[in-house]
């Protein structure tokens, strides 16, 4: 061994693995005897549908929960991890999908008050050199006085990171850490991140839905499906549709819909000058003026907590406008349930049992909101008739391919891409000339988004104008003709999508146009 090689300061980061790791609960197997390699070093990625098992799987590591059977091994030794505070002291730590900053206080307060050693009285001038001194050997830079508040997105993300470095975690846990940020941001961090993997500094556990960051960054890829290890390797070595087999087995996957070239067609519906406000009373969406025509899909992309979800409201009748009008046909339009009728319109979101059916009721009944006062279901005003009502919900259950026990049963209790099959089922079976969505394939699996979005171009090539809403910039990219970008409750940008590309959306969901 030569003297250079001997002054050569170990590799930081840790190996870990699991070892026939099973979890019980119940009659529920969630995890199925899994054993994952992730080597020290490596950037390594965990893919798998909801329900798959991944979260049980990285809870077990993390010490939330204690497998019924199997090991977990730190640098090939075998370790016990009763609990977060352990999983902590032996270098393991997770980003959350969500942030878990203090909002009002400042990166370097929560940076200090994160450590298990902080004195009860803080030197401040002792702990800012401290804190300088570590940000000089992290690629990771945020402003350390700005309240946490203040910070954007991408900053947010990189304080939650390096907090985990600067309690000396050396394997990071991710879950779906991109999924708050714009596409410069997640490109950034994922860059940052994998230089410290190849540097021997890290070793990256990343839980991901995105195949084009699993291919862009991840050196290895395991795949879980129903609990178990179905299959994995070098990320360079498998294609997408590797991937995504192994995700979904032998699942049928509805084809793309083709895009029909529409003629020129008119204008349908208008959103002239539209403002509203939050909850709070403070301002919402500010001057969204939108024009959307027959057989057109507009698109708009931006990341969540701009304005989406108000627009949203506004445009199902669940949230009153401040000012501005909105046209159908040229026509003034309040949406309200007989104008929805009259004009056609029609919509579905994410989170269908929260926003768009009521969870106890029966999968027949939900199915039956749009009809239940009209014949055959209400032959007589005020007069329900349930035979017709079952016979529809049959018809719908069987063409869009609902799986339930019975049109009786409680809708709460479908898995939740049959719940979003059956909403859009009601939503879809009529004659649609305006259809408003939004993140309509949120935590669904693949089959169900296959879908979803098949459908959603159905419509469009019908001739009906579709405003699609959603944080996912792959699905706008899929599926719009005009993209929209909305920041801070405003329309900042808007192109026909032939004439933009990722890039250039993605800088504008950032801010720069």
């Amino acid at each position: 061994m030569s003297v250079a090689e001997k002054l050569e300061p170990a590799p930081r980061a840790i190996g870990v693995e699991t070892v026939g790791m099973t979890k019980i609960f119940g009659s529920l197997t969630a995890l199925d005897d899994v054993s994952i390699r992730v080597k020290p070093g490596s950037f390594h990625a965990l893919l798998g549908e909801n329900g798959a098992g991944k979260s049980t799987l990285v809870k077990c590591m993390m010490g939330f929960y204690q497998p019924t059977r199997g090991d977990m091994l730190v640098d090939c030794k075998v370790v016990d991890v009763p609990n977060p505070k352990a999983a902590h002291a032996i270098g393991i730590g997770m980003v959350y999908q969500h942030f878990t900053l203090v909002p009002s206080l400042t990166a370097a307060e929560n940076l200090v008050i994160a450590r298990t050693d902080t004195p009860s009285v803080i030197d401040w001038k002792k702990e800012r050199a401290g804190l300088n001194t570590f940000l000089e050997t992290t690629p990771f830079k945020v402003p350390l006085d700005i309240p946490v508040s203040g910070l954007s997105a991408g900053e947010k993300q990189k304080l939650e990171i390096l907090k985990q470095l600067y309690l000396d975690q050396r394997f990071l846990i991710l879950d779906e850490p991109t999924s708050v940020l714009t596409p410069d941001e997640a490109d950034e961090v994922l860059g940052l991140l994998r230089g410290m993997t190849e540097a021997g500094e890290l070793t990256i556990l990343m839980i991901s839905h995105k195949f084009r960051e699993v291919t862009a960054y991840a050196d290895d890829v395991t795949v879980l499906r129903r609990g178990k290890v179905v299959g994995g390797g070098r990320v360079a070595d498998l294609s997408v549709q590797d991937m995504s087999r192994m995700m979904i087995g032998e699942t049928e996957i509805r084809e793309s819909a083709a895009r029909v070239a529409q003629p020129e067609r008119k204008l349908k519906l208008e959103l002239a000058g539209l403002f509203a406000d939050d909850d709070e009373e403070l301002p919402a969406i500010e001057a969204i003026s939108l024009k959307i025509h027959e057989g057109e899909i507009l698109g708009i992309a931006g990341v969540s907590g701009n304005g989406q979800s108000e627009l949203i409201e506004v445009l199902s009748g669940q949230r009153p406008l401040r000012d501005g009008r909105l046209f159908i046909d040229k026509k003034p339009y309040e949406p309200e349930r007989d104008q929805m009728d009259r004009f056609k319109v029609f919509g579905f979101s994410e989170e269908p049992l929260r926003n768009v059916a009521v969870p106890r009721m029966s999968v027949a009944e939900n199915m039956a909101f749009r009809t239940f006062d009209k014949a055959p279901i209400s032959p007589f005003r005020g007069w329900l008739s349930p035979h017709p009502m079952r016979k529809r919900a049959r018809e719908l259950i069987s063409s869009y391919r609902v799986k339930t026990p019975s049109t009786e049963e409680p809708i709460e209790n479908l898995s939740g891409g049959n719940v979003q099959r059956a909403i859009l089922a009601r939503e879809l079976s009529g004659n649609v000339d305006v259809l408003i969505v939004a993140n309509p394939c949120f935590g669904l699996d693949f089959a169900s988004v296959a879908e979803i979005r098949g459908q959603i171009m159905d419509q469009r090539n019908k001739g009906a104008a579709i405003l699609l809403v959603s944080e996912d910039l792959d699905e706008i990219l899929e599926l719009a003709d005009t993209v929209a970008v909305m920041s801070e409750g405003r329309i900042t940008y808007q192109s026909p999508m032939a004439r933009t590309d990722r890039a250039t959306i993605g800088h504008a969901m950032a801010g720069h146009h």
